[in-house]
């Protein structure tokens, strides 16, 4: 961890101590089958802290008054602090308690942070951000895979992209479309591209969903992918660069007139 000193010059800030604010909601009351309580605790904390309800610099609510708060017990509290703290989202010392860090030293690839990103307030910026990092690294991801992908990486390719066209749901195609471009990450034969991939997932399910739901022409969209899968069945990089281009285009087109 990092050291967990406020930032100098900035003196935390104390949250709120009198009535228990209105958006609270018991952690049991959004518990999911098979999600601890502390897991819980954790999600419902981080989603108000990723969302601006507790600023960087913010101490947070001792142990007991969470545990008031949410109905559980202190030791669920102190194990949610822990995950929230793994997460670069908290910092914690004796006499001082748990605040907020500041936001450029949250894990924003870990999936539970950017599970909360994607709902928060401003989620435009978040998708614009996702598609950001896409024109960073999709185009050149891709004419690798044109040149390193192997026959059974290309099976997976196409397959995934023919689920997209023929998906009976946007739910199913939504998770079609993220198989692709994972897919077509792992086909690009960097090592350091894979897990950067399945970090990413989640941001990608939220920007395909809002993009799908969006879109006025989901047979056009589904020919930019077919044109990415052709070009990296054929092994034509620049031809893969450029139909990834035209797609992120055309997905910064959705974007933008919201």
């Amino acid at each position: 961890m990092r050291d967990g000193k406020p930032n100098k010059g900035t003196k935390p800030e104390k949250a709120a101590s009198g009535e228990r604010p209105a958006t609270f909601r018991r952690a049991d009351a959004t518990r999911m089958p098979g999600t601890s309580v502390h897991a819980s605790l954790a999600s419902e904390i981080g989603l108000r802290i990723v969302r601006g309800d507790y600023p960087p610099g913010t101490i947070l609510p001792n142990e007991a008054k969470w545990s008031e708060t949410f109905n559980v017990s202190r030791s669920a509290v102190r194990e949610a602090i822990k995950m929230l703290m793994a997460k670069s989202l908290l910092a914690s010392r004796p006499k001082i308690g748990s605040w907020v860090e500041p936001r450029e030293r949250w894990n924003l690839l870990d999936r539970d942070v950017l599970a909360w990103y994607a709902t928060a307030p401003d989620r435009e910026v978040f998708l614009k951000t996702v598609q950001e990092f896409r024109h960073i690294i999709e185009p050149e991801a891709t004419a690798f895979a044109a040149m390193r992908r192997t026959e059974e990486q290309m099976a997976e390719i196409s397959q995934a992209c023919r689920e997209m066209g023929e998906a009976p749901s946007l739910q199913e195609r939504t998770r079609a479309d993220t198989r692709f471009h994972l897919a077509i990450l792992r086909a690009s034969g960097n090592d350091l591209l894979v897990p950067l991939g399945v970090l990413i997932e989640s941001a990608f399910d939220h920007l395909f969903t809002y993009t799908t739901r969006e879109l006025d022409d989901l047979q056009h969209a589904q020919q930019l992918h077919e044109a990415i899968e052709k070009a990296i069945r054929l092994q034509r990089p620049e031809a893969a660069r450029n139909a990834v281009r035209k797609l992120l285009a055309n997905t910064d087109g959705v974007i933008n007139t919201r």
